[in-house]
């Protein structure tokens, strides 16, 4: 198995840039001949979240979308899947928190921690995090 880097995603998901598309759906292809998978880590996921909100102005919805989308192609491979889908559910539930803030949450807690401490007014919305006073 391979990782995937953020910007290889991006690539994927934007075509922005027609020659590193073709080499991403050419990479994609070929992992799926051989029957491997991408990896793509959950810093990945962060990553990929934060460039499409902030570089490409994509809604939350599109990027739940993408998400769900990559989900269900066999040639990826999620770290801690069962957070992605907590993600991808919570981001749609909880519409105020940052979509950042909730992965944030899910892996803490897939690593055994019951609450997360935080100055983020924001992400102190969410029922895992303590606002510090």
């Amino acid at each position: 198995m391979t990782a995937a880097d953020t910007n290889v995603i991006i690539r994927f998901l934007v075509r922005d840039d027609e020659k590193q598309a073709k080499l991403v759906y050419r990479r994609l292809k070929q992992a799926e001949s051989n029957r491997t998978q991408v990896f793509i880590s959950l810093a990945v996921v962060l990553e990929t979240i934060w460039v499409l909100e902030s570089a490409y102005d994509k809604s939350r919805a599109e990027i739940l979308d993408a998400i769900t989308d990559m989900r269900q192609m066999r040639v990826f491979s999620f770290e801690k899947d069962e957070v992605i889908e907590r993600l991808v559910n919570d981001g749609r539930r909880f519409k105020k928190a940052d979509l950042s803030d909730i992965l944030i949450a899910h892996s803490a807690q897939s690593c055994g921690c019951g609450k997360g401490d935080t100055f983020d007014k924001g992400a102190a919305k969410l029922p895992f995090f303590d606002l510090l006073k």
